[in-house]
């Protein structure tokens, strides 16, 4: 049973990874055996992360990089290539949430800034290195999506709508890369405790809004992540692709 979760061998690139979810994810894969290749916007966070990694030093790269632009994209795959060999996983993770409130209050940055990075970016790094896994041995992506992409969530609109096309993204792909060998599946969180949702956590009273809805009564933190992750990126899931799994304390039920 461990060798079917087992990440030996593997070589990943994780997004977003700096902080969070992105870097509970990177250090699971580096525990379970992968080589793992993080990224984050800012040279000083990925910096950051290297330094909270350096058990695992000699298996994992980080790259400043911003997955919405093209040029940025080519020297992430290109770095991790060069460093550890062709990438087979990729955990699609960086995100953002800038406005919070109506959409119909919103202005067109806020739209352009959470599109590109919660759904531009994931397209345009599975749509390379997805081809590349064809070309390969096969692959793993997983897109870390978001309970706000299956229901409205309040105040969340742009966020839900940008995480619901990163859903469908995964379904697309999945059925497009599946005879290929290339796996395509999507974990979607609830609220966890991450600098991303400070906003739901932080204040009393929305905090008790969300959590009068999970069935658990209490927040997520971000390594109970991890599992699902792993399952998706091994073995232990070959026989899963398209798939849409809710991690989000019992929230959407």
């Amino acid at each position: 049973m461990d060798d079917r979760f087992s990440m030996k061998g593997r070589n990943a690139i994780v997004t977003g990874a700096t902080r969070g979810i992105g870097l509970a994810i990177a250090r699971g894969f580096l525990e379970s055996g992968a080589t793992v290749t993080l990224c984050g916007r800012k040279q000083e966070g990925v910096d950051g992360a290297l330094t909270d990694l350096t058990d695992h030093a000699s298996n994992v790269l980080g790259v400043a990089a911003h997955v919405a632009k093209p040029k940025d994209i080519e020297r992430l795959i290109a770095a991790a290539e060069e460093r550890f060999g062709p990438v087979d996983t990729l955990v699609n993770n960086a995100g953002t949430n800038p406005y919070y409130g109506p959409i119909a209050e919103s202005e067109d940055w806020a739209w352009d800034r959470t599109m590109d990075v919660n759904l531009r970016g994931p397209y345009l790094l599975s749509r390379e290195l997805g081809a590349k896994m064809m070309a390969g041995d096969g692959g793993s992506i997983v897109n870390i999506s978001s309970v706000a992409g299956l229901e409205a969530g309040p105040g969340q609109g742009i966020y839900s709508v940008s995480k619901a096309g990163l859903i469908m993204l995964t379904k697309v792909m999945a059925r497009e890369m599946g005879a290929a060998g290339v796996r395509v599946n999507c974990i979607c969180p609830g609220v966890i405790r991450t600098h991303l949702s400070r906003a739901l956590w932080e204040d009393e009273e929305t905090a008790e809004v969300y959590l009068s809805r999970k069935a658990l009564g209490r927040f997520g933190e971000a390594d109970e992540l991890v599992g699902a992750a792993i399952y998706f990126a091994s073995g232990a899931s070959s026989f899963t692709t398209g798939a849409v799994l809710q991690v989000d304390g019992g929230m959407v039920i």
